[in-house]
């Protein structure tokens, strides 16, 4: 049975011109974003991220499901057609809530898109999901693993430096290979030659070819970003809801806070130049 539309008094055509939301606590969900634009370039997309409250990982789930919802009504407001929430800790904590509260506008998270992949990819393997802290304390990933496929072995491996080595830029070079190869060094001999590693957090694929070569050629490495804009594009398509190349969409970036450090981080993220000016400072 395909999905329901949402904008039920609205014309299928008008509803199809409608942008794309995505959200995040920050600038990460900037390459989901990206892998969004790049598998379907003629989208409109809005972007928010909520700076002025990150990290979510530091806050009660109660406090995360506030935020997030917050967040998501604005995007909601803007005139939206389906919503991305781009964090790790939101989908974890608060994706079935803001279902539930922005019904029927269909939500798209990160962690299953990605557990998805790496099932698919590796059934019954061993998966080794990288992420921040946050993300490894909620156990999200190796609950949607498992509920997939019971016999997949799951290791979590939290490595807040890399978060810290994307927003520099530091995207390649020996410094993040070793950071990556000290981390894996706590982990038990058989974890450290995992099947899959998911990058299970948003700021990680920047790092995608430092991280993939510590590991073996074998080893599949699962893109969360791109895993979840395949999701959305898939769904759209269900939905009757693609806009099509087009003029190749439009992009409007939103933030609670720091339009100056969001437009530097965000371009590297982006790959393209942003100034403060680029970014509208927004009130929650």
């Amino acid at each position: 049975m395909a999905p329901l539309r949402h904008n039920h008094g609205m014309s299928i055509e008008h509803e199809r011109e409608l942008p794309i939301g995505i959200f995040d606590s920050g600038v990460g969900g900037l390459t989901v974003l990206k892998a969004i634009h790049e598998a379907l370039p003629g989208e409109h997309l809005v972007y928010l991220g909520d700076t002025a409250r990150l990290p979510y990982g530091t806050k009660s789930p109660t406090s995360i499901e506030r935020y997030a919802t917050q967040a998501a009504v604005k995007l909601q407001k803007e005139g939206i057609k389906l919503l991305v929430v781009a964090c790790n800790t939101a989908s974890a904590v608060a994706l079935e809530a803001l279902r539930a509260h922005l019904a029927p506008l269909p939500v798209v998270g990160v962690v299953d898109p990605g557990a998805a992949a790496a099932v698919a990819a590796r059934p019954g393997g061993r998966h080794l999901v990288l992420a921040t802290e946050a993300t490894v304390c909620l156990g999200a990933y190796r609950e949607a693993i498992l509920g997939l496929d019971a016999g997949a072995t799951v290791d979590e491996l939290a490595c807040e430096l890399l978060v810290a080595l994307a927003e520099e830029g530091w995207n390649e070079g020996p410094i993040g290979q070793q950071i990556v190869r000290r981390y894996l060094s706590g982990l038990p001999e058989a974890a450290r030659h995992p099947d899959s590693v998911i990058l299970g957090c948003t700021h990680f694929p920047l790092l995608r070819e430092t991280i993939s070569a510590v590991f073996d050629a074998s080893v599949s490495i699962v893109d969360s970003a791109n895993t979840t804009a395949a999701a959305a594009r898939d769904l759209l398509d269900g939905l009757g809801l693609a806009r099509g190349n087009g003029d190749g969409g439009g992009l409007t970036l939103l933030a609670t806070d720091g339009a100056t450090r969001f437009a530097r981080v965000g371009g590297q993220f982006l790959g393209r130049k942003l100034t403060w000016q680029d970014i509208e400072v927004v009130d929650l």
